[in-house]
């Protein structure tokens, strides 16, 4: 016999074990699903991924979105204001 130690093989991650399901990301952002169909309507939202009706986020995706927000600052005008 010789020393080689044989592992088992290996099975590959789950396909989709990096995305979230709208349910899924609905919960972990504190938002219901239909606030995520609105962003996704009006492009505001973070990217998804439909496959058929399913719709899915990647999760770097949704991540680098987060960050996104936290650096965005909207400039607003004061109206009435003289300057």
């Amino acid at each position: 016999m010789s020393d080689q130690h044989i592992s088992p093989p290996t099975r590959p991650a789950p396909l989709l074990s990096e995305m979230y399901t709208r349910q899924q990301l609905a919960v972990e952002l504190g938002f219901t699903c239909d606030t995520l169909c609105r962003w996704e309507a009006r492009q505001i939202g973070p990217p998804c991924t439909r496959i058929g009706r399913r719709v899915f986020y990647r999760r770097d995706a949704v991540e680098a979105w987060l960050l996104e927000q936290e650096n965005t600052r909207v400039t607003r005008g004061c109206r009435g204001a003289r300057r």
